[in-house]
């Protein structure tokens, strides 16, 4: 499916446009296109799969049974607003709010593809770069256990450690291995809630922001799709939610 060639001057989407409840909005999200300012430029995705989340009727929601935290509190907020949370402490995932102000809705973007060229490869060096970064955090914790245990067997020898030069691999300058970018990225660059964050350098940061205002982190008219061409399907990952894991309320453009 070819998303290159879009125009980068776009209209933007208005507030209007998410004034309506989080199954419709899911739904109308297909095919346009998400905008974050990253550290290498500006990015942009083409939307292909969203799900629904409906709020404090839906048992697969974090708001379910008006559930309100400091976390689900974006939920709450008008519609256009930025949801982003982490998960298994190791992922983001966001979501755009639906409707009007205290009606927890919302869109989860489940995946995108580049707009255009400028986009790809931005969106493959954030991947190569968290890959390094993740690769790096791994060396890094083994080379801590290694430690450990070699001071344990010294203790047990009676031989003093401090004379020991234990190396551990630094996290914190790595450098975006863009020279050869896998065929397995290439063709999974962004089709998932984690990887998409990922692609798109969607942070912690971004959570609670307006999309309908913000400079930085905003939506904008995408390409054309036919309804033909959207097809329903069960939400991923939701199995504790009872009959809601059954709702036909995911929508991924073919």
């Amino acid at each position: 499916m070819g998303m290159n060639g879009r125009n980068e001057n776009q209209k933007r989407l208005t507030r209007e446009f998410f004034m309506t409840d989080a199954l419709e909005l899911s739904r109308r999200l297909i095919g346009k296109i998400m905008v974050h300012e990253t550290p290498l430029g500006k990015v942009r995705g083409v939307i292909t799969e969203t799900e629904a989340y409906m709020g404090v009727e839906d048992k697969g929601s974090h708001t379910y049974g008006g559930r309100r935290t400091e976390r689900t509190e974006p939920m709450f907020h008008i519609g256009g607003t930025s949801y982003v949370y982490f998960i298994y402490g190791m992922y983001n995932c966001v979501n755009v709010t639906a409707g009007t102000d205290g009606i927890p809705m919302a869109a989860l973007i489940r995946m995108v593809e580049p707009a255009d060229e400028a986009s790809r490869s931005i969106m493959e060096r954030l991947r190569m770069a968290d890959m390094e970064r993740r690769r790096a955090a791994r060396e890094k914790r083994k080379a801590e256990r290694m430690a450990e245990s070699e001071e344990t067997a010294a203790m047990k020898e009676g031989i003093s450690t401090t004379a020991k030069e234990i190396h551990a691999v630094g996290t914190e300058t790595v450098a975006a291995a863009t020279e050869k970018v896998p065929a397995a990225v290439k063709k999974h660059l962004a089709d998932g809630p984690g990887k998409l964050c990922i692609a798109m350098h969607i942070t912690k940061a971004d959570n609670d922001i307006d999309m309908a205002e913000s400079r930085e982190f905003y939506l904008t008219e995408g390409i054309e799709v036919e309804e033909s061409r959207i097809l329903t399907g069960k939400r991923i990952g939701i199995d504790y939610a009872e009959e809601a894991a059954d709702y036909l309320w995911r929508f991924t453009l073919t």
